[in-house]
């Protein structure tokens, strides 16, 4: 999306939001993740208020909420994990990959996990 493009979708936002709710796609991608699972079954949302809460709770917590959306993802992590769905080495190894493949994309393509030349070492 150019500039043109960002400024007339802002034009379109209710009175009163004048930004979009994500400051990162892939916040908004842990969102529609969430509601996705949830919709699903995997867990409720009482489950799911619970892990976020633990996590926004913890030492360190941006008093800005800069950092809100790293909890989410923490609190989605863990939901994986408890639910016997992606164990917490399953969730690092595949976040290790996207790394290595977005630092091996050039600059301008899309970064894509067959771009992941394989851990080094």
């Amino acid at each position: 999306m150019n500039r043109r493009e960002a400024k007339s979708v802002t034009a379109k936002l209710p009175a009163g939001i004048d930004a979009p709710v994500f400051a990162e796609p892939w916040q908004a991608e842990a969102f529609a993740m969430t509601v996705a699972l949830n919709d699903k079954g995997l867990f409720s949302w009482s489950e799911w208020a619970e892990a976020l809460s633990a996590e926004v709770k913890k030492p360190g917590v941006a008093s800005d909420g800069h950092d809100y959306y790293e909890h989410w993802l923490a609190a989605l992590e863990n939901l994986l994990s408890a639910k016997g769905v992606a164990g917490r080495s399953d969730v690092d190894t595949l976040a290790a990959a996207w790394e290595r493949a977005a630092h091996a994309t050039p600059h301008g393509k899309p970064i894509l996990l067959e771009n992941d030349p394989g851990p080094t070492g």
